[in-house]
């Protein structure tokens, strides 16, 4: 295992030119980061899980007797052996044609079918009140974690002066203060990660699993490589539209309709001017250029900023997500009343843009049943009948 991490730590790849990882160890003067200070992130993550429960379940639970919040659970589908194996060894989202093969093999009609699997996949998702419980712990923590990283980055020069990240380097001390922050939001990082690969499988899994994956690495790699600098510009860039999503869902949750859509507005702002303005023009450009011209290219180099760019491909294609459900909305026949998140986006996961809602299959309808009185009144010579009968 040592040779591994020997071979894996390899001070070529990870650090720039003429710097070797005893420029980095602790002294008597000063104290710069070290790997082993991550191994509380794990022990952290476990004690946010735990903290979160407690909060659910003392603070926001008593508070949803006031709000007009759900709490009924989703209808179970009949017990059914066939369509249980069907669900879950095989599709939980079944074609036309098997549709048609389970309505012969059971007798039953195509369209009860369909209800039956919607029924059973909505046993699966998470109930109003849970996702409520869920948003309200996420608003509180990025609202705290948000507002710490404000107030430490105002007394930084690297906020107004981006060179700064890098000037020095690798002579940058750790303070308390970003040994705190980014142990904070790598645990909450990994707490959020743990659950999500046990939890329902949304439609952008694969996006979000991404999008947390890139943090952690981002997060340890910028911590051990003494980038802290940089990293402290991204993390508090990042938490700034989560506040305004999660304080929407609540809304959307809530029934307030006209205050989900103005948070919904809101954030649809912050996160387009965050990410895809003030990233690429604020954060990319000193990770790249500056980091270039102050230290060089080093292997490493390629690496933190190729994953810095993919997390700018997931930013286009979530602001491409956001303003389709709005036009979507906007188009809509209630267009006019802007209901974007209450229409169409169900965010479960950090920046989770798709919807959990599906359309119930309706009951078929029976053709209305018309007297020989009501057919003489509609087929008579008023005009004014013939309409009434029509209607």
């Amino acid at each position: 295992m040592t040779g591994f991490l020997a071979w894996f730590w390899n001070e070529r790849f990870w650090l720039p030119h003429n710097v070797t990882w005893a420029d980095l160890k602790n002294t008597d003067e000063a104290v710069y980061p070290q790997s082993e200070d991550l191994y509380l992130a794990g022990p952290l993550a476990f004690c946010i899980i735990m903290v979160r429960l407690l909060f659910e379940r003392l603070i926001v639970r008593p508070l949803v007797s006031g709000l007009r919040i759900e709490v009924k659970e989703a209808q179970k589908a009949l017990p059914n052996a066939i369509l249980d194996k069907v669900y879950t060894a095989i599709t939980k989202h079944p074609d036309e044609k098997r549709l048609e093969g389970l309505s012969k093999q059971l007798d039953w009609d195509v369209r009860t079918i369909q209800r039956w699997f919607y029924r059973r996949r909505d046993q699966e998702r998470p109930t109003t009140l849970a996702r409520f419980c869920e948003s309200m712990w996420k608003f509180a923590f990025y609202m705290y974690i948000f507002t710490y990283g404000v107030r430490y980055l105002k007394k930084t020069p690297w906020l107004h002066n981006t060179r700064e990240c890098w000037q020095n380097y690798p002579n940058q001390p750790l303070t308390v203060e970003v040994h705190y922050y980014y142990l904070l939001e790598l645990s909450f990082c990994l707490s959020l990660l743990v659950p999500q690969l046990a939890d329902v499988k949304r439609k952008d899994f694969l996006m979000t699993l991404l999008h947390h994956v890139l943090s952690v690495a981002l997060m340890v790699l910028s911590y051990v490589s003494n980038m802290v600098r940089a990293g402290t510009l991204v993390m508090c860039l990042h938490d700034s539209a989560e506040v305004l999503l999660e304080a929407a869902k609540m809304a959307k949750y809530a029934r307030f309709k006209r205050f989900c859509n103005l948070l919904f507005l809101m954030f649809t702002l912050i996160f387009i001017t965050s990410r895809l303005a003030l990233y690429p023009a604020w954060v990319l450009k000193t990770t790249v250029f500056e980091s270039w011209s102050l230290l060089g290219i080093f292997p490493s180099w390629w690496l933190l900023n190729g994953m810095l760019l993919l997390l700018l491909a997931l930013h286009c294609l979530w602001a491409y997500l956001i303003l389709r459900v709005t036009c979507r909305a906007l188009a809509g026949p209630q267009g006019r009343k802007l209901n974007p998140l209450c229409v169409s986006l169900d965010n479960h996961h950090e920046v989770d843009f798709s919807s959990d809602e599906e359309d119930v299959p309706p009951h078929p309808k029976k053709p209305p049943h018309t007297s020989h009185r009501s057919q003489r009144n509609a087929n008579g010579s008023n005009g004014a009948h013939r309409t009434n009968g029509y209607l």
